[in-house]
């Protein structure tokens, strides 16, 4: 018959090992054994589980930043997410397209001696397209990585904060830059297919790209500032269309207003309320454009003036956005 294995050892039944609890209750409270032998400092055991070291090239900090620049570029066009995430952003590219496409068509087969629109123009014209589109990514650049708390995972590698705000701000206007120049491309090939001059044509589309620059710049260093001020993604869409809608509406009812009440020397500089109407301000400075809206700035200073600005707001945005992520908790 075999017999119960009474041997001394930690259980029930033999002596209690050095801080060992000697009773339930002693367990339960996590009081240290009572055996008359010196507490022992508890010591940290490396245990070998069998990992191996990682041996391949650091690639370092430089290669984190362009990954993660790369990667939030391709993610403003729903590339590398869901199906259902690259719907919004191409439509809108395609929509963004699409009026080009039928001004070139209309060029070539009427055979037009300019094209329907000015190059600077056409991002004001579709400027609603524009604000859709900006209001949908900036919050799914920043916003999830909030709300997820995934700050500390991008920090826990040698990324620092500077480059994290880079690397968003360059995505996002980089996303905008081809949003809004891919258009402008269209329509200068389409123009030279359609053998309009190739000096004026090509004057008017690299005219055309410093306004989409600017343009990118301003609503890049706007929209990314108010997605992180909340981790909701669709507080922040809300948000930053409110911001892009009311102020465009704002500046053509104010510049109606002063039209009325005979203050015309005020309808220009109304047009600095307004990231659209203060970048077409820009282009009427420098390129002589017509302005989209009711008018643009009035003479030298104000043009310089609506220059400055625009450059400011660009550096502000920046510079602003850097700041909100020096105060990011990362715990």
């Amino acid at each position: 018959m075999p017999t119960r294995d009474t041997a001394p050892g930690p259980g029930p039944h033999g002596p209690a090992l050095p801080g060992q609890a000697t009773s339930p209750a002693q367990a339960h409270a996590g009081a240290p054994a009572q055996t008359g032998a010196p507490a022992q400092t508890p010591s940290g055991v490396i245990h070998d589980i069998g990992y191996r070291h990682y041996e391949g090239p650091r690639l370092g900090r430089g290669y984190l930043l362009r990954s993660l620049y790369l990667q939030s570029v391709l993610g403003c066009f729903g590339i590398g997410r869901s199906a259902r995430s690259k719907i919004m952003p191409m439509l809108l590219l395609a929509i963004m397209v699409l009026p080009a496409g039928v001004m070139v068509a209309v060029a070539v087969t009427i055979g037009l001696d300019d094209l329907p629109v000015e190059y600077t123009a056409y991002p004001q014209i579709m400027q609603l397209v524009i604000s859709v589109f900006v209001a949908s990514q900036a919050p799914q650049l920043v916003s999830r990585d909030l709300r997820f708390r995934t700050m500390s995972l991008y920090f826990s590698r040698p990324l620092e904060r500077a480059d994290y705000v880079l690397a968003k701000y360059a995505a996002m206007a980089t996303a905008l830059l081809v949003l809004n120049g891919l258009p402008l491309l269209v329509l200068w090939l389409g123009a030279l297919l359609a053998e309009l001059d190739f000096a004026d044509q090509t004057t008017g589309f690299l005219q055309g790209l410093v306004t989409v620059v600017l343009l990118s710049l301003l609503l890049t260093g706007l929209a990314l500032l108010i997605a992180s001020v909340t981790p909701r993604r669709g507080f922040g869409v809300a948000a930053i269309i409110a911001v892009l809608m009311i102020s465009y509406a704002g500046v053509g009812i104010a510049q109606g207003a002063a039209e009325a009440l005979g203050a015309t020397s005020l309808t220009g500089w109304m047009g600095l309320f307004s990231p659209f109407t203060l970048v077409d301000g820009v282009a009427v400075w420098l390129f002589d454009a017509s302005p989209t809206s009711l008018a643009g700035p009035d003479g030298a200073l104000a043009g310089a003036v609506f220059g400055l600005v625009t450059l400011a707001g660009c550096a502000l945005g920046y510079l602003l956005l850097h700041a909100r992520y020096r105060r990011v908790s990362i715990s």
